[in-house]
């Protein structure tokens, strides 16, 4: 995956740092080398995506899980079913957690660091896991795979999970308060 990043990466650092001279003496950036560059990111970015994408597929078919998609593409399985309450803005969600990298690398556990309290609606934590909690009833259990975009996008944590990482969380909605 490094690798194949630096491969998709080096052409666009190539342009970029070739023209350093030449544009010290110009001053400036022709509209045809913003195009170029654009399109060089935009190429990259799509290759990134899809590979991501061809991971989180892999995965899912590797475990046969059956897993729902939302409209950001997160994708989830509810496993153990309640009719419990569903949270609502402004309310706070408990969950127990385990957080592993695709790869199967632990990150996080609510065994070690206590249950997760989330204020609904209030961006306290990353995106996909807050959408996830709102499918969930009180008492329910989930399966998540948070694509990178939905959990801690190109910077990490800066702690465990790296960046650009793709998140299999397992989730359960305690309780409501």
């Amino acid at each position: 995956m490094k690798f194949l990043t630096f491969l998709i990466l080096l052409p666009v650092f190539m342009f970029i740092f070739s023209n350093c001279n030449e544009k010290k003496k110009n001053s400036h950036y022709s509209f045809t080398d913003t195009i170029n560059i654009k399109n060089t990111l935009q190429y990259a970015n799509k290759k990134l995506v899809k590979t991501e994408e061809e991971q989180i597929n892999d995965i899912i078919n590797r475990y046969g899980w059956k897993m729902e998609e939302t409209g950001t593409g997160l994708k989830y399985m509810i496993y153990k079913k309640t009719k419990g309450n569903k949270p609502k803005k402004g309310e706070i969600a408990i969950i127990n957690y385990v957080v592993k990298l695709i790869t199967g690398d632990l990150c996080y556990s609510s065994k070690e660091d206590g249950p997760l309290e989330i204020l609904i609606g209030k961006n306290t934590e990353i995106s996909g896991l807050e959408e996830a909690v709102l499918l969930l009833h009180e008492g329910e259990k989930a399966k998540l795979i948070v694509p990178s975009h939905l959990a801690y996008g190109l910077l990490g944590d800066e702690k465990k999970i790296p960046k650009r990482a793709t998140l299999i969380y397992d989730i359960e909605l305690i309780k409501i308060k």
